[in-house]
């Protein structure tokens, strides 16, 4: 069993185009990320799924691997399920799937959800969350939300705040879109039709809990910043400051 780190990232991100190479600290993002996925314990290999020429030279210029896949794929997994099939990875294998934008992410996490998939073989995905203290973070549809279980499987992900606290005050939780998956299982994933739940929320996620996916759920500290637009960049070069200190 491998355990593969893949960091899809195209082109043209909406608010954002070609954000992937955006300068963070002096180094283009996609470098940050794939130099922190090189640390993740027990990683074999690393690669960028892209579907941008440009992306891939830079990946290449600072010594990393990178693979060209389409330009019409729809969302992260059907492109680590193409980068997948490059690399001949056995369905045994173990995928994560680690975001383009968090330059900042801590390695250990990422462990932790691969680690969760080879305790527990009956489990398809793993994925993360952090507790939410903020009513604005609450109530913003941009921060997905996540509700398990005792056992911290996934019972449902909403862009609303869920479980509305009717009558006790609720625990809110933020889900947090680094993966880990069985190559298996991304496979079959991506030949899943699009879920009602799915087309509603326009959460992907939703499409693995709709065909009765295990999904579990691991509940970090602290939150790594996103680069959504540029005025995030800030942020981020903020995070990768404190911890040169």
């Amino acid at each position: 069993m491998k355990l593969v780190a893949l960091i899809p990232a195209r082109w043209a991100s909406t608010r954002f185009p070609g954000k992937a190479l955006t300068p963070i600290s002096g180094r283009p993002m996609i470098e940050h990320v794939y130099r922190r996925a090189l640390v993740i314990p027990e990683v074999t290999e690393v690669y960028v799924a892209t579907d941008s020429p440009k992306i891939k030279q830079a990946v290449q210029n600072f010594g990393g691997q990178a693979l060209l896949t389409s330009n019409h794929h729809l969302s992260g997994s059907d492109r680590l399920a193409e980068a997948a099939d490059l690399l001949k990875l056995a369905d045994e294998d173990i995928i994560l799937n680690i975001q383009s934008d968090q330059p900042a992410f801590n390695p250990k996490n990422p462990a932790l959800l691969a680690q969760s998939l080879k305790d527990d073989p009956t489990l398809e995905i793993a994925t993360l969350a952090i507790a939410l203290t903020s009513a604005a973070d609450i109530n913003n549809p941009n921060h997905v939300k996540v509700a398990f279980g005792t056992d911290h499987l996934a019972l449902y992900f909403s862009r609303a705040p869920i479980p509305w606290p009717r009558d006790d005050k609720a625990v809110y939780y933020r889900h947090i879109g680094i993966y880990a998956y069985r190559t298996e299982f991304l496979r079959r994933f991506v030949h899943l039709p699009e879920g009602r739940l799915e087309r509603i929320e326009r959460l992907e996620q939703l499409r693995a809990l709709e065909n009765r996916a295990r999904i579990k759920i691991i509940v970090v500290m602290g939150l790594s910043p996103e680069v959504d637009v540029p005025n995030d960049i800030q942020a981020a070069e903020e995070a990768l400051h404190l911890e040169n200190k």
